[in-house]
């Protein structure tokens, strides 16, 4: 039976002061823009593990700098490697980054922040180590679902010491020796990160690592597949030819050196921002082939009404203001749901998005949220058993609650485009992925 939007409880606000509302500018006309958007976050941060295990020093270029990479620096930090800023080195550009990999040491805390890569990627490389890691994070990071690779670690012989509940706070310790492998089988139809986590130190096991996933459909496919092809490039062996298993040989992590790709999720708002206030928005850099689960974007652009062209200078979305609703599974690409359903609720024809029952357990309930910040500005969203249904209804404005979710912010940025008097709930937590996202969005809305 679906849940009922009616019945349904948002979830809790983080603890705290209560943040300041951003005023969500209204489009006063067609735009023409280009926007430059920063590296891929999913790829930064694989980026930067595989950079640690490696036998050499590896050089990032381009890569996010935000609150999760932060974190994921500062976690590779703590457990022995260097992570430098170029402006800092010689020879390198100030975006740049410079990993030199150390031996993997514990003894130590890592913080989390509310960054799933980081509170999912680093456990299994804390297992290397034979001195206790404490990990802990935000308050909503102890209700995100940790158990399966929790459970992994353990069947590798680690110490996990959680209380039984398969979520934050929790301790890993290595086994005497390091890490054996041979097979692991989890349950990952929660995140594909329980799957990265594990592949992303199979080469350090000593027998190398085979994880077979037992359970419903995987979500978010293609972040699996990223983490393979980053583990190909610094040459690790993995044979991801049978659904469901992934095996990877022991051996040598080569060193990197990479250019980042454009974070093709966080330019959903911007191209989205063409479709709803017509005009023109050029992003630079689309790659003509990705493992990014962002790239679904071109489609569903095209499917409610823009139009969507790959040109040598990037990708353009043109659009009229009008939109169009869709039925849409998007159990690969998950984290669109968020700037789909505000288009949605601006479309002329109902949308249902369907294969999301996994979102429940990112940064927020985003289900629930969606649903709830939709309908308190006069929208007409219902929450189903795997996603939403987004009917039209004319819009007015209010406060848009982001409950410290990112991608709920730009959600509520995209709506105000289109609707007078849309106040977004703590608009800095778009730092959490985008270092300046409202200087970023008035840039576009200015032409720059």
């Amino acid at each position: 039976m679906s849940p009922s939007t009616a019945d349904a409880v948002p979830p809790s606000r983080p603890d705290g002061p209560a943040p300041e509302l951003w005023p969500a500018p209204r489009a006063s006309g067609p735009l023409d823009a280009v926007v430059h958007v920063p590296g891929s976050k999913s790829l930064t941060n694989r980026y930067l593990v595989v950079a640690a295990l490696a036998e050499r020093p590896s050089l990032l270029r381009a890569p996010l700098l935000s609150r999760d990479t932060a974190l994921m620096a500062d976690g590779l930090r703590a457990l022995g490697a260097e992570v430098l800023e170029g402006s800092g080195v010689e020879g390198l550009e100030p975006g740049d980054r410079l990993v030199r990999p150390g031996r993997i040491t514990g003894g130590t805390r890592v913080e989390c922040g509310l960054a799933g890569t980081v509170m999912r990627f680093l456990p299994p490389v804390a297992a290397l180590a034979a001195e206790p890691v404490e990990f802990d994070g935000d308050p909503r990071a102890r209700e995100r679902p940790m158990g399966a690779v929790l459970d992994g670690l353990r069947q590798l012989g680690a110490v996990v010491e959680d209380g039984g509940r398969g979520l934050l706070p929790f301790s890993v310790r290595g086994p005497a020796g390091g890490l054996r492998g041979g097979r692991v089988r989890i349950d990952a139809s929660g995140s594909s990160q329980f799957v990265s986590a594990l592949l992303l130190v199979g080469a350090r096991c000593r027998e190398g690592l085979e994880v077979v996933h037992e359970g419903p459909e995987l979500p978010s496919a293609p972040h699996v597949r990223m983490t393979v092809e980053v583990l190909r490039d610094a040459g690790v062996v993995v044979d991801d030819s049978v659904p469901g298993r992934w095996a990877v040989e022991p051996g040598e992590v080569n060193a990197l050196d990479v250019q980042v790709e454009p974070d093709l999720s966080n330019a959903g708002p911007f191209l989205a921002a063409a479709a709803v206030a017509g005009g023109r928005v050029r992003v630079p850099g689309w790659p003509q082939a990705t493992t990014q689960a962002g790239d679904l974007l071109r489609d569903v652009l095209d499917q409610m009404g823009a139009e969507v062209s790959l040109e040598r200078e990037g990708l353009v979305v043109r659009g009229s203001g009008e939109l169009y609703g869709l039925d849409l599974d998007l159990h690969e690409a998950g984290e669109l749901a968020p700037v789909i359903a505000a288009l949605a609720a601006l479309a002329s024809t109902p949308t249902r998005l369907r294969g999301i029952a996994h979102l429940r357990g990112h940064e927020t309930d985003r289900l629930a949220a969606l649903a709830s910040e939709l309908n308190a500005l006069g929208g007409d969203a219902e929450e189903t058993r795997d996603g939403l249904l987004v009917r039209p209804r004319p819009l007015h404005g209010g406060v848009f609650r982001t409950y410290a979710d990112h991608r709920m912010a730009t959600a509520g940025a995209l709506i105000g485009l289109a609707v007078d008097g849309v106040l977004v709930e703590d608009v800095a937590t778009t730092g959490k992925t985008l270092p300046d996202f409202p200087g970023m969005w008035a840039a576009m809305l200015r032409g720059e």
